[in-house]
């Protein structure tokens, strides 16, 4: 059977996405960044603190870790709210035993129902990056935009009246956007997004609406995946992000190592010691430097030409 030559004249083939938010760009040809204290390895922890409604919207899709069975689903809904009674707080410890500022990526239905979790997070100083309205918030190519953009300004006005500070910093629902996302962020004020998985350093999305940072946070690295979906044990978790961040600094140039960790599932009690191991490791290189969103996103913000 023969390729059809009208596979070969698409318009927009060519090195790259199918749109127009950046170039293609090799990471080994890029100049080094300058993280903090002259590290090699920029280490971004993202947390992501989520409340699922307990029987599910209509939403476009259900986000992954939604209620699965008979409604009410008690049995998920209940594990999910164990991250916000107890994983949370042992990731808090964790944090603070080591001196490392994260970025939390919450619900803004976790600021209107627990505000004592928001209160405590901005007392350890950690930054507070929005993540919807809730589980059911989510986006895709099927929603208005003028309800898109209702569902962002929901989580950056609730988020910004329970902190006193305006989120900068956003995360999708399971990382999914419109066609219109990364220029509704723009306009309603965020710097960077974390919704894309494309690379190892953050870069410039250009929007008509001006330029958004986005940080890489690959999925393939974070707990959800290799522990919930691949089934692998938290040591099997630790060794993967081990043997990444040895990959990494063995490059000759900076890099950035993601760790995006749920509390519902890392913060169980069979979990954190492995967890905290790797803390330690990171910690004891030396060539580390641990990063917020808003940290990681700087240099490539303040590299912008007015």
């Amino acid at each position: 059977m023969t390729l059809d030559p009208a596979c070969l004249e698409y318009s927009r083939r060519h090195h790259g996405m199918d749109h127009d938010l950046y170039p293609y760009s090799s990471l080994f040809a890029r100049p080094d960044v300058l993280w903090p204290g002259d590290k090699k390895i920029a280490v971004g922890v993202l947390v992501s603190l989520e409340w699922f409604p307990i029987v599910p919207g209509k939403a476009p899709f259900k986000a992954p870790g939604h209620m699965q069975t008979a409604y009410p689903d008690y049995r998920h809904y209940t594990s999910r709210e164990y991250g916000t009674r107890v994983g949370f707080y042992r990731l808090l410890d964790a944090f603070a035993a080591r001196s490392i500022r994260a970025s939390i990526a919450v619900n803004a239905a976790i600021a209107e129902r627990y505000p004592s979790i928001i209160a405590d997070i901005i007392a350890a100083g950690h930054e507070i990056v929005a993540h919807s309205t809730d589980m059911d918030g989510t986006i895709d190519s099927t929603l208005p935009e003028t309800e898109e953009r209702a569902i962002i300004r929901a989580a950056r006005d609730t988020l910004a009246a329970a902190t006193g500070t305006v989120p900068c910093g956003w995360l999708s629902i399971a990382r999914q956007q419109s066609w219109n996302t990364p220029r509704l962020l723009v306009e309603e004020g965020f710097a960077y997004a974390c919704d894309w998985v494309n690379d190892e350093l953050p870069y410039i999305q250009s929007t008509a609406a001006g330029p958004l940072v986005a940080v890489p946070f690959n999925h393939e690295l974070s707990d959800r995946q290799i522990i919930t979906v691949e089934q692998h044990s938290a040591e099997s978790y630790v060794e993967q992000m081990q043997d990444a961040c040895n990959w990494l600094a063995g490059e000759a140039q900076s890099r950035m190592l993601p760790l995006h960790v749920t509390p519902y599932i890392m913060g169980l009690p069979f979990r954190m010691a492995a967890f905290e191991t790797l803390l330690d490791w990171l910690v004891a290189r030396g060539d580390c430097a641990f990063l917020a969103g808003a940290e990681l996103a700087a240099p490539f913000l303040q590299g912008l030409k007015p």
